[in-house]
């Protein structure tokens, strides 16, 4: 029995790891950067639409915000900012023309500093790009601390700790000797 054990050590670990690898994607970051440049390309279910992979499908226009950090590394970041409408995940956001418009009157002026927040990673190889959720201009270099991400974690400590208390008052009252003299429920 000891491998059973194992086992389902091993599917836990793997459960708690495809879970942190999902709220890590799926979680609000923030970044504040210069924004260099906008534009759009159109785009199918394969990736951008280009002489390599031409339309095979049904297409869509979508926005692109150029950056680069503000520290000295000076690290190229491309965005991509499309709406997630009512689907998953819920950010409702209904207004990319509106972000880009914003990160065009951004890239305008090379001193102007701006906060995006945006969910994703960013793959060269598979052509994925974070998408933008909100961008507003900033004077300061410092990133805004997360407060969405600690309340929700927060939450979901207390929802874990009742349930494992939950569970642990519920085994102990299972394993309790009873008295000898006491009727049997």
């Amino acid at each position: 029995m000891p491998w059973l054990k194992r086992l389902i050590a091993v599917l836990c670990l793997l459960v708690l790891a495809a879970l942190a690898l999902s709220l890590h994607y799926y979680l609000p970051r923030h970044e504040v950067v210069r924004v260099t440049g906008v534009e759009v390309k159109r785009m199918d279910a394969d990736g951008v639409i280009n002489a390599e992979n031409p339309a095979d499908g049904p297409t869509r226009d979508v926005y692109f915000i150029n950056t680069v950090t503000n520290d000295a590394t000076r690290d190229v970041t491309v965005y991509r900012n499309e709406d997630t409408g009512w689907g998953f995940p819920w950010y409702f956001k209904f207004d990319s023309a509106d972000l880009q418009a914003k990160a065009q009157d951004y890239s305008r002026d090379a001193n102007q500093l701006a906060v995006i927040r945006y969910y994703g990673w960013r793959f060269q190889m598979f052509s994925m790009f974070p998408n933008v959720t909100d961008i507003k201009a900033t004077n300061t270099a410092s990133t805004p601390f997360p407060v969405f991400n600690t309340l929700f974690f927060a939450v979901l400590l207390l929802i874990v700790l009742g349930i494992v208390l939950a569970v642990r008052n519920r085994l102990r009252r299972r394993h309790r000797p009873m008295a000898p003299d006491m009727p049997p429920r």
